[in-house]
């Protein structure tokens, strides 16, 4: 056998270990259902120490977040129900790994509409490949919408790449449930994908 197919083997073999202690880490650190600011930055030790010898894209993308939330030294409250939802979801293995949810189980728009921005309020539920919520929202505002929470004048919700096959039963379940029977009562409210709000910016 050639040395490609150890290489290959050895990397799976890495990535598996590294898949299996970042579930471990993220079960320890979600466990109290709390994280504080010394936990993201024991986190972040671990995913830089991990980023380069993996090829899980959740694992660059955990990374690139835990960077943006520690960036201006404070863990804010949205940050932190957002981490804790990620980890909680890791550890319980709700992520395909280096995939996105499957959209087909998400009470998405179908088909989905055109987009514009221009005096449209949006709300964003999920994790984001984008980046953190607050970076969604002031691509809204750039382009001259409106970003908040989700009230029944919502135009669009958009709902995270890294949403989770378990979605029904997370903290921003209920803001998909609510979107979802607001629009069965005709309000015009859609319901989008990341992957296909992107596309529009």
């Amino acid at each position: 056998m050639d040395d490609k197919f150890y290489n290959r083997v050895g990397g799976d073999r890495i990535s598996s270990r590294q898949i299996d202690e970042l579930i471990g880490l993220a079960r320890g650190l979600a466990a109290d259902g709390s994280i504080n600011k010394v936990e993201v930055e024991f986190l972040q030790k671990w995913l830089a120490a991990n980023v380069e010898i993996s090829d899980q894209p959740i694992v660059r993308t955990l990374y690139r977040r835990v960077n943006e939330i520690l960036a201006d030294g404070v863990l804010d409250a949205d940050e932190h129900t957002e981490l804790l939802d990620t980890l909680n979801s890791f550890s319980n293995r709700d992520f395909e790994l280096g995939e996105v949810l499957k959209p087909t189980t998400l009470p998405l728009c179908n088909p989905p509409p055109h987009l514009t921005f221009e005096g449209r309020t949006y709300c964003f539920t999920g994790t984001f490949n984008y980046g953190q919520r607050k970076y969604c929202e002031q691509a809204i505002t750039d382009r001259g919408g409106r970003a908040g929470s989700l009230t029944q004048n919502t135009d669009v919700l958009v709902i995270g790449a890294y949403a989770t096959e378990s979605w029904k039963h997370s903290s921003f379940g209920d803001k998909i449930f609510k979107a979802t029977a607001w629009r069965d009562q005709g309000l015009p409210i859609s319901i989008v994908a990341e992957s296909h709000w992107v596309g529009f910016l």
